[in-house]
């Protein structure tokens, strides 16, 4: 279990300075950029008040409940060609190229209602043909829950007229992360427009989804500031959900030979978004523990409330190159063990009907 003392993975003990721990708690501390760039490199001491006030806050809004999503990878085809990512374009003709069945996709929807979870998230490279693919399924997805669930969407970019077929087709929330708000970099970085990315994301709040988004920590040519500027964007466009995940050279992609995200400033991160907005749902990721070992327990510990489950047939998920052929994916047990060791609970979704 959590405390204010407790020391983090990868954390030393020396030199840690003093910090009053009510600070953090107001609003005005946080809410202009040069704070919240301040806060983003702290270490030590200032680091461990920085996460017990994460804590506090999650705890107010949300007890000591964790969500928890069961995960199906739908296909792994995608059109954009990001810098980071082996699923890119450019790799289409090396990579074994898979698309789940409908008969498999229901399959797994089975298995995630057996687990108890009542998140089905539907994950997929942005390609056009998962807006039938997954948007025909959804009213069975509702037809194999006989309890409330939450059908979740990550499929990219949409037009407006599919995002639209979506959300009547019954899809609860989307996520579309932007990944940096610095627009050159975005740009070089996914070879696709900034100013798309964002306006897909303000349409899906406008439709009513719950809506969000998530940065990607230590791209190279990355700036603290543009992190910060990270938070101010998910604040502005009115996000229920936020992510920050350590960047992870993948091989494969012409960013292979970079260093690795920082886990640390990854864990600030989320901290600050956990205090910028006590309601959003925070994931702890999987590239978390794919940099640093207890990565994820540490993710809770910084203020995180959401994990992930993958449930995409075993054969698939090695398809699936989001992070290389060595990702960590993530079982039921390990979420169970890791909730447990942090002293909180397996929750339920929050936005389901």
């Amino acid at each position: 279990m959590f405390n204010d003392t407790v020391a983090f993975a990868g954390q030393s003990g020396i030199g840690r300075q003093q910090v009053d721990a009510a600070e953090l708690s107001d609003p005005d501390l946080f809410w202009d950029r040069d704070a919240i760039i301040r806060w983003l490199r702290v270490r030590g001491a200032e680091q461990e008040s920085l996460f017990a006030a994460a804590r506090s806050a999650r705890e107010r809004v949300y007890g000591r409940g964790v969500v928890v999503r069961g995960l199906i990878e739908v296909t792994n085809l995608c059109r954009v060609n990001c810098e980071f990512c082996p699923m890119r374009r450019d790799n289409t003709k090396h990579n074994t190229i898979f698309q789940l069945t409908p008969e498999q996709i229901l399959e797994v929807v089975a298995e995630i209602k057996s687990a108890g979870i009542n998140i089905v998230f539907f994950q997929a490279g942005e390609v056009g043909k998962t807006t039938r693919l997954v948007g025909d399924l959804i009213p069975e997805v509702y037809a194999r829950f006989d309890s409330p669930v939450e059908v979740l969407l990550c499929l990219g970019n949409k037009t407006d007229a599919e995002f639209d077929f979506l959300k009547k087709q019954g899809a609860t929330s989307y996520i579309l992360k932007h990944e940096t708000s610095d627009p050159e970099l975005n740009e070089r970085m996914r070879h696709s427009s900034f100013e798309d990315r964002v306006r897909c994301l303000r349409t899906l709040v406008q439709m009513g989804f719950k809506v969000g988004t998530g940065a990607i920590v230590g791209l190279p040519g990355q700036s603290v500031e543009s992190l910060a500027a990270d938070l101010e964007l998910a604040r502005d466009i009115g996000a229920h959900m936020v992510s920050g995940s350590p960047f992870i050279p993948a091989p494969d992609t012409p960013l292979a030979g970079s260093p690795g995200g920082d886990v640390e400033l990854t864990l600030n991160f989320i901290a600050i978004a956990r205090l910028m907005n006590p309601a959003w749902l925070i994931p702890s990721v999987s590239a978390l523990e794919r940099r640093q070992g207890g990565g994820q327990l540490n993710g809770l510990a910084a203020g995180a409330n959401v994990l992930t489950v993958n449930f995409t047939p075993p054969v698939e998920q090695e398809k699936y190159l989001i992070y290389g052929k060595d990702r960590y994916v993530v079982r039921n047990d390990h979420v169970t063990e890791i909730v447990r060791q942090a002293g909180l609970e397996r929750t339920q979704s929050v936005f389901a009907a």
